[in-house]
């Protein structure tokens, strides 16, 4: 099949190289370079350093949606367009361009969390098992037909970095499946329940704010779910704490802590220290704080002196 290919960060990689194994790509869209690191040097997407490698050529629209976007995709004459975490919505002008539409994977198990952020809020909300859905695209937000899913279950110390990466393996097999069975014509598509659908909103380091008041649980499944990014963060001594790594304890000792501020911490112990939850305890595991490297807990306490009673503030900037 002749394919182009619309995506953007490292999670489209794996699903751009099964098209270029096994179908024609005739062109690959992706988001303009943008400035990265310290010195702000323009840095182009995954996706295009993979394109440029096999040869293929690559288009960075600002707006695909433009009318002179609009007739360069008509003029490629594509059978099918690929589209995984483009960054951009498509124009029904778009989406009517190629015989067999166009097809996204997304990576959840829709209509649970579409949305921009699906693999953050799979673990951040304590979902059992996610995965990967591919889709026929509509003007909707991820709203279109189901095609195909593939199921992963989520352990109880999942990052979102590594289902990221489970996920993105999985929605390349699950993609190059779907394009075959589409050629196949045995295809059967099947309308999402909008009863059922959840929104997994953009990440931000305001959301990844650590609300102590919160329980236990959920603060570390967000945690794990920011985890490496935006990063759960809280403030100790003025500057920003990042937290990569917690776990819920029970009690502690047997104390009675119902007079205790949610963000105290009630216990300092070898490995860690405990704070105060609006329901529960959590242990701090590993930890950036300020402009020092990421470390664990253990060996930021034996450079710093956190006593019981200290209260971890939030802070706007992280």
């Amino acid at each position: 099949m002749k394919v182009i290919f619309m995506g953007t960060p490292d999670f489209a990689v794996e699903t751009l190289k099964v098209c270029i194994d096994y179908h024609e790509v005739i062109g690959v869209f992706t988001q303009p370079d943008k400035p990265k690191g310290r010195g702000k040097k323009l840095a182009p997407p995954a996706v295009k350093v993979v394109a440029e490698a096999a040869g293929i050529p690559v288009y960075q629209p600002k707006k695909v949606k433009e009318a002179e976007w609009v007739e360069t995709l008509k003029s490629l004459e594509p059978d099918v367009i690929v589209v995984v975490a483009y960054g951009q919505l498509l124009s029904k002008a778009i989406l009517d361009i190629p015989k067999f539409g166009c097809v996204n994977v997304h990576a959840s198990l829709l209509p649970r969390h579409r949305g921009a952020a699906p693999i953050n809020w799979a673990i951040a909300e304590g979902d059992a098992e996610t995965g990967v859905t591919t889709m026929l695209m509509d003007p909707g937000l991820d709203t279109g037909d189901m095609l195909l899913k593939t199921k992963v279950t989520i352990d109880s110390t999942m990052t979102a970095g590594e289902l990221h990466d489970i996920l993105a393996v999985k929605g390349a097999e699950l993609l190059k499946e779907t394009l075959d069975k589409m050629a196949a014509g045995t295809l059967v598509p099947e309308p999402q329940d909008n009863a059922l659908s959840t929104y997994a909103p953009m990440l931000s380091k305001d959301i990844a704010e650590i609300d102590w008041s919160m329980p236990a649980e959920k603060i570390e499944r967000r945690v794990r779910g920011f985890n490496p990014w935006p990063v759960a963060h809280t403030a100790y001594e003025g500057s920003a704490m990042k937290v990569f790594r917690a776990e819920v304890i029970a009690t502690i000792g047997g104390m009675d802590s119902s007079e205790t501020a949610p963000g105290t911490v009630v216990a300092v112990e070898r490995d860690g220290f405990v704070v105060k939850t609006g329901d529960g305890f959590l242990k701090i595991l590993e930890l950036q704080w300020g402009s020092q490297k990421r470390m664990a807990a253990d060996a930021f306490l034996r450079g710093h002196q956190v006593v019981p009673g200290t209260i971890l503030e939030q802070k706007e900037e992280a």
